[in-house]
């Protein structure tokens, strides 16, 4: 198969697009929907510090490489990256090898926090004295620390490596769970409207996650592959393989679910915007719409 634009070989054939594409066309156009993603939200400004939500993993490399292909020599700018270490034995501290070998390569000053320190115990340790679900701690946990850490750190946005596949499948699992809330903080910046939030941008959120790993791949970033062992345990896993079915069968189906939600965000967020009221925990002083903060909540659950 020969691109579309050139008659080289081709690299990736886009079943959605009906055309292929070599790896330099491939790279420069990915490259450009990443920029234009960046310009039409204004995910970046003048002398923003952004923090880069690192994992080692494809999504968060490729993130932080392209931040820092765009913006890592202008002196306006500020740029790091920040790791969380959940403590999920044989995967996590493979990860963060491959995370600092990439900031080293880039130059770029790396922070890594640990749920041991900052709260007492490792995920594993949690999962086996609680016998509980590894999603429900990590995900809040992880968030928490992302927003209080890169504040704290004097970031003014947060980038993330949510990719089309996260972006849409977080519009699923939050209709199943009928979370309101959670669905207007979607988007490529989602409103904040407190100061103790970290601004959020989602770079590559319109960036398929098979082309992210295919970037990688050609461009010589290296990222930990395996998947989260606790991964299997999460609605996201169904929700994963029921929308890779149906864009199989009818491509084109992603892009159309986030046109389509992008469309109705606005009116969403206009019309349900003081349903939750956004207030500091009385335990921690963290931004919360509860009387006490899930992640206290959970930490008293792991106290107790």
């Amino acid at each position: 198969m020969k691109c579309f634009a050139c008659g080289n070989p081709a690299v990736i054939y886009r079943k959605y697009e009906g055309r292929a594409w070599c790896k330099r066309h491939f790279s420069k156009q990915l490259e450009a929907k990443v920029k234009l993603t960046i310009r039409n939200n204004n995910l970046v400004k003048k002398r923003d510090k952004i923090c880069v939500a690192l994992s080692g993993g494809k999504d968060s490399s490729l993130t932080l490489y392209l931040m820092n292909k765009f913006f890592g020599k202008r002196p306006d700018i500020e740029l790091s990256a920040i790791i969380i270490n959940e403590g999920i034995r044989g995967y996590r501290d493979k990860s963060i090898k491959s995370a600092k070998k990439l900031c080293e390569n880039l130059g770029v000053e790396l922070h890594i926090f640990s749920f041991k320190e900052e709260f007492g115990k490792s995920l594993d340790e949690i999962v086996k004295e609680k016998k509980a679900r590894a999603c429900t701690y990590c995900g809040v946990f992880r968030r928490f620390l992302l927003n209080k850490k890169s504040r704290e750190l004097g970031a003014t946005k947060l980038a993330t490596g949510h990719n089309l596949d996260d972006e849409i499948q977080s519009v699923f699992i939050n209709n199943l769970k009928g979370d309101i809330n959670r669905l207007m903080r979607l988007g490529p910046k989602p409103p904040f409207p407190r100061k103790e939030f970290v601004t959020r941008i989602k770079p590559l959120r319109n960036i398929p996650e098979k082309e992210t790993a295919l970037y990688c791949m050609l461009n010589g970033i290296d990222f930990y592959s395996s998947r989260c062992p606790y991964s299997e345990d999460s609605i996201r896993f169904d929700v994963r393989k029921f929308i890779n079915e149906m864009e199989e069968k009818y491509p084109g189906t992603k892009y159309n679910i986030i046109r389509n939600f992008d469309a109705m965000l606005p009116a969403l967020r206009k019309y349900f915007a003081n349903t939750a009221e956004v207030k500091a925990c009385p335990k921690c002083g963290e931004p919360t719409s509860r009387e006490i903060c899930k992640t206290c909540e959970l930490l008293e659950s792991i106290t107790s």
